[in-house]
């Protein structure tokens, strides 16, 4: 008997279904159910890697966390990394598929609704309960024809639906109601029930809204979830930036510069996350007074971030700052002398000269490399731990000359190596490496910032699991009633 399905639907983009699923994975998972997160396509430059080398979104990575289980690439089959310029990378089950525009890819669409239905029929084999994400919303009537990742997959595995609105953008009433008007009887039949997310307030004032929510839709509103600061859970995609600039609070400053088809952003969050820090995003050099620090973080599409670069004025602004710059995978490959992609990976491809911040130089090949990697540093203030993080990336960068390494990795997924990454300037300011998640690495994180001046707390609070505390607060939000109801299945 293939496992039930309960799915997370919005009314648009942006509501945090993909942090909800989170939380009600973390919730049926303390319910003793081995439960898995699904995303049919998610469309993001935010990714993850998993054990076996497979490319998912970023988000789908965090919804496997909150369950206790590590990630695969059945939980997301379909990965759409956006280039700019209307063209885009497809990732189908973990692996580059092709790079299309937009209309070439809803002329092949329908080939990948066996990719979706396979995967989901492979989840539901082995676990208890999936519970499924939607994307955006699901009653874009031009776009429904083409339709793999909201309703259709609802009833094909006759999911119970919850349907969220977000009423900190307002017109909830609009959101939800319009949305239930605009599906068809047989989608609107398994809608379950409404949650209303992101409350500023005291709930207790929208007793009302319930009432009418309730009255109007003949459905229950199973929770008003009150809005929570420092959600500290990753981003999906770069829309939260259009939001908010700035992450934490302090008087050391990290500029983080917002390259075009930004990727991989998440990985400065442990930054923002220290005591007296604050991470800025900015897209003009005049931002940087005040930083004492500047990261080049990835993008989809390198040759296009370096000539904006030019345009922005970046170029003289990063040689005349005074402080530590820093790349990470297409931000190193950035901070180097030359950019070359002769195969066309980006893009129309090409050839650049790069900053010209670090003796590197970059050619990028048809194959990605796509690994959890481990690694040791190579300079003292890192700590001499083992740091650990994946790799995402078509580049292929080499040393000029003498130039210092930045890490020695010593494993890509199960394979021991010994190879040297990345690059440190002989003073040390400057260095990048292809290594995503260094930040999350303790030691590795705080010695950089101690370089920057940074003073920790006398004592450090101790984190705390950031998916149970969010689980906490929708299950209270909730009650133990609609959880009963949502999760009525036991081991």
């Amino acid at each position: 008997m293939p496992a039930p399905v309960l799915m997370v639907v919005g009314t648009a983009s942006s509501v945090g279904k993909s942090v909800l699923v989170a939380a009600l994975c973390r919730l049926a998972a303390r319910r003793g159910l081995r439960v898995a997160p699904f995303k049919a396509q998610n469309m993001s430059n935010n990714a993850a890697v998993t054990a076996d080398g497979g490319e998912i979104a970023r988000s789908t990575a965090m919804q496997a966390a909150a369950a206790g289980i590590a990630p695969t690439v059945a939980m997301n089959p379909i990965l759409i990394k956006p280039e700019g310029s209307r063209r885009s990378q497809i990732i189908v089950e973990g692996k580059p598929w092709h790079t299309l525009d937009a209309a070439d890819f809803w002329q092949r669409k329908a080939a990948l609704w066996s990719v979706v239905t396979r995967n989901l029929a492979a989840l539901r084999a082995e676990y208890d309960l999936v519970i499924v994400e939607g994307a955006g919303s699901p009653v874009e009537l031009n776009l429904k024809a083409g339709d793999i990742v909201n309703m259709r997959v609802a009833v094909y595995a006759q999911a119970r639906v919850l349907l969220v609105g977000d009423i900190d953008r307002g017109g909830i009433f609009a959101q939800l109601l319009g949305t239930l008007m605009l599906l068809e009887p047989q989608e609107r039949r398994l809608v379950e029930g409404l949650i209303v997310n992101r409350f500023r307030g005291d709930p207790a004032l929208f007793i009302d809204g319930v009432r009418i929510l309730e009255e109007r839709s003949g459905l229950p509103v199973l929770g008003v979830i009150p809005w929570l600061t420092d959600l500290a859970l990753p981003e999906e995609d770069a829309v939260a930036l259009d939001q908010t600039a700035a992450f934490g609070s302090g008087s050391l400053t990290i500029a983080v510069i917002r390259l075009p088809a930004i990727a991989n952003f998440d990985d400065f969050d442990p930054l923002a996350h220290e005591p007296g820090v604050t991470v800025r995003y900015i897209d003009h050099p005049a931002e940087l007074t005040g930083a004492a620090a500047v990261i080049l973080p990835g993008t989809k599409h390198t040759l296009a971030a370096r000539r904006w670069l030019r345009e922005q004025g970046f170029d003289a602004a990063l040689r005349c700052f005074p402080g530590a710059i820093v790349g990470i995978c297409g931000g190193y490959q950035l901070l180097g002398e030359r950019i070359s992609d002769p195969l066309a990976v980006e893009g129309d491809g090409g050839e650049d000269a790069g900053l010209g911040l670090l003796p590197v130089e970059t050619v990028f090949a048809a194959e990605k490399q796509t690994t959890q990697t481990e690694a040791h540093a190579l300079v003292t203030w890192a700590g001499a731990g083992p740091l650990r993080g994946y790799e995402i990336h078509m580049g292929r960068s080499r040393r000029l000359g003498a130039a210092q390494p930045l890490l020695r990795l010593v494993r890509r997924g199960h394979e021991p190596i010994a190879e040297d990454d990345g690059c440190l300037s002989p003073d040390g300011r400057v260095w990048g490496c292809y290594l995503h998640g260094l930040f999350a690495n303790d030691e590795f994180r705080r010695g950089w910032l101690r370089q920057l001046g940074w003073q920790p707390p006398a004592e450090l609070t101790p984190s705390v699991d950031p998916f149970d505390r969010w689980a906490d607060h929708v299950a209270a939000a909730l009650g133990s009633t609609a959880l009963e109801r949502l999760f009525p299945i036991s081991t």
